[in-house]
């Protein structure tokens, strides 16, 4: 008999990896450890929906490709700043810093 093995990964139809049977994305568990320097326990503990061994598949999978992922993280990145440099200073911003409230101004 074959021997079947779980990955807990699965690509859509456009290439995104996701943790199977779950609406999260390999990319969102690689960011939880990037940017908050989360372990596998405490990526488990903010996403209790998901056992030890998705998160450590999700982890793998990421490593596994990390050249890729990082690409597409850096060019989120990029378009992040873009959208941001191209909407200028909010409407809340500018009421805020005319009631001398706000002496921050926008990274724009």
């Amino acid at each position: 008999m074959p021997t079947v093995i779980h990955t807990h990964i699965r690509l859509d139809d456009r290439g995104v990896a996701w943790i199977d049977g779950t609406t999260t994305k390999v990319i969102e568990i690689a960011l939880d450890q990037i940017a908050h320097g989360w372990s596998a326990e405490e990526i488990h503990f903010q996403h209790p929906h998901l056992s030890l061994g998705q998160i450590h598949a999700a982890l793998a999978y990421y490593h596994d490709h990390k050249d890729d992922f990082d690409t597409e993280i850096q060019r989120s990145l990029s378009r992040v700043e873009q959208l941001r440099a191209g909407a200028g200073e909010s409407p809340i911003r500018k009421k805020l810093r005319a009631m001398g409230k706000s002496t921050t101004a926008d990274s724009s």
